[in-house]
């Protein structure tokens, strides 16, 4: 849908709360799964196995994103994506999301118009049939999107992270390492006197630009988390801070070491073990019951003195954590 034309378009703090929900909501079309939609108390989405899969990820202008790079539709689709990313982690079809802004007086109407079609198009894309069914709006001098993300199981068990076994191949759909150096253009090129300023096209490199998407604009394989629960997935994570970090957490989650080919990990072996934000998924499968999509990068091993070897050598890279990580970036 069109944005609004710059001379039509309202300041947040000029409307009524109705009239910016009602130009959400003619953005957002009904999940499949709807059974009340917005407009009342709650929403009431159907949940056919009699399990419903829940995570919620917040977004907060600074520590996640900044308005000079990212337009109103980056915002609204990782913001879908992240969310999406968590419930096919664990073997889930995503089915609903529910937003709630909390937003500066001087945002502009269509800046969350963008949103919404963000969220749209981020859930066609994805996940078909999930969609937007409900939220909150409210004032704050920081621009923060807070999404709660629901997933049926279609009669399925959850794939959780602790439940990697000793011979188990070690997998991965999805990218790995790309987001994270998008973000060290953004950071290292695209700003002035340390405040981030909107990125010129003409100053990027061959592949700098799929750099930057991946950052802004995360595109998960969401539809590979139910195809790896099929396919007999013994445990899966989103990897949303890192492979190194990530894969850590599977590791002793399950009580076992997991031991990385670097070989296998791509041109970039150090982007891929530190970079996060991808939003890869990280699975483990008994041997010869690789799921499509996935390719293997490492085997689980018995628990030994590391949680996390590359090569038979200590993985000792990190990954993202926000309080130890957003000064060291700029924040």
């Amino acid at each position: 849908m069109p944005s609004r034309p710059d001379d039509l378009d309202p300041r947040l703090g000029d409307l009524a709360e109705g009239d910016v929900l009602r130009a959400i909501l003619s953005r957002t079309p009904p999940s499949s799964s709807t059974l009340v939609g917005p407009g009342d108390d709650a929403a009431v989405i159907a949940a056919p196995s009699g399990s419903v899969v829940a995570t919620t990820d917040t977004l907060v202008h600074g520590p996640d994103f900044r308005l000079a790079w990212t337009s109103g539709y980056d915002l609204g689709w990782k913001s879908a994506a992240v969310n999406l990313a968590d419930v096919a982690a664990m073997g889930a079809r995503p089915t609903a999301l529910l937003v709630a802004l909390a937003v500066p007086r001087d945002l502009t109407l269509s800046f969350v118009e963008r949103l919404a079609d963000g969220f749209r198009e981020a859930c066609a894309a994805l996940a078909p049939g999930c969609a937007v069914v409900g939220g909150d709006l409210t004032v704050s001098e920081t621009l923060t999107v807070a999404v709660t993300a629901l997933g049926d199981l279609d009669g399925r068990a959850p794939v959780t992270r602790g439940g990697a076994r000793v011979g188990d191949v070690v997998a991965v759909a999805g990218e790995l390492g790309l987001a994270a150096r998008g973000l060290g253009l953004l950071f290292g090129r695209f700003r002035v006197d340390g405040a981030p300023v909107p990125v010129d096209p003409s100053r990027l490199g061959p592949g700098e630009s799929a750099m930057i998407a991946a950052q802004l604009r995360p595109a998960p394989p969401i539809g590979l988390g139910p195809v790896a629960a099929v396919a007999g997935a013994t445990a899966m994570m989103d990897v949303s801070d890192g492979l190194a970090l990530d894969a850590r957490r599977m590791a002793d989650a399950s009580g076992v070491t997991i031991a990385l080919d670097r070989g296998a990990l791509g041109s970039d072996p150090d982007a891929a073990l530190a970079g996060g934000e991808d939003h890869a998924l990280l699975a483990t499968f008994p041997e010869g019951l690789l799921a499509p999509g996935f390719r293997v990068i490492g085997r689980v091993t018995e628990r030994g003195s590391d949680a996390l070897t590359s090569d038979g050598a200590p993985v000792e890279v990190g990954g993202w954590d926000p309080y130890r990580d957003w000064d060291a970036v700029g924040g």
